[in-house]
């Protein structure tokens, strides 16, 4: 044991298992409310977003992953087609409070970017809004670049949507 007390074991798997999806749609819900004060218009978003893929994905083409810290889940992230060929989107991604500064946020998009290579997506897209400044940082750091902005009342709030995009051919899976 260290000064600071017992190592924490992070682990990041593809959510298989009962309960993972289910965890995706409430840890939204709850912690997009306590943070930003999002309504429940945020949490069936998510859980359409998530029922689409649990009822529908091809796992040659999509897929989900859960970050653990203990065995606890403490984050999440989708990667799912996208409504052109070649596309992929980037979806969901989460890190509780709890579990942030372990690099788990940056862990799961490196997952998902080399899923969506190895599964032959030319770019992700992602859609977010432009309070969410840690998400943001961390799809900079893949080269992630806007692609525009406009204002969006969702949620309960006023905020400024904020579509991203990321070209895959030639490009390196992540950035030091």
């Amino acid at each position: 044991m260290s000064e600071e007390g017992p190592r924490r074991q992070a682990v990041i798997r593809r959510a298989e298992r009962p309960g993972d999806l289910g965890w995706v749609v409430m840890a939204h819900g709850e912690l997009y409310e306590r943070q930003f004060g999002f309504g429940t218009a945020f949490e069936a978003l998510v859980a359409k977003i998530v029922g689409d893929y649990a009822t529908a994905h091809s796992p040659d083409r999509e897929a989900a992953w859960i970050a653990e810290v203990d065995g606890e889940r403490v984050g999440s992230v989708l990667l799912v087609a996208g409504d052109r060929q070649g596309v992929a989107k980037l979806r969901v991604l989460l890190v509780t409070p709890a579990a942030r500064g372990l690099g788990l946020g940056t862990r799961l998009v490196e997952q998902a970017l080399a899923f969506a290579r190895d599964a032959g997506y030319g770019q992700v897209t992602l859609w977010t809004t432009d309070n969410l400044v840690s998400a943001r940082r961390i799809y900079e750091h893949f080269g992630f670049v806007l692609a525009g902005e406009e204002p969006h009342r969702g949620f309960g709030r006023d905020l400024v949507g904020q579509h991203w995009t990321l070209g895959l051919r030639g490009s390196p899976a992540g950035r030091s």
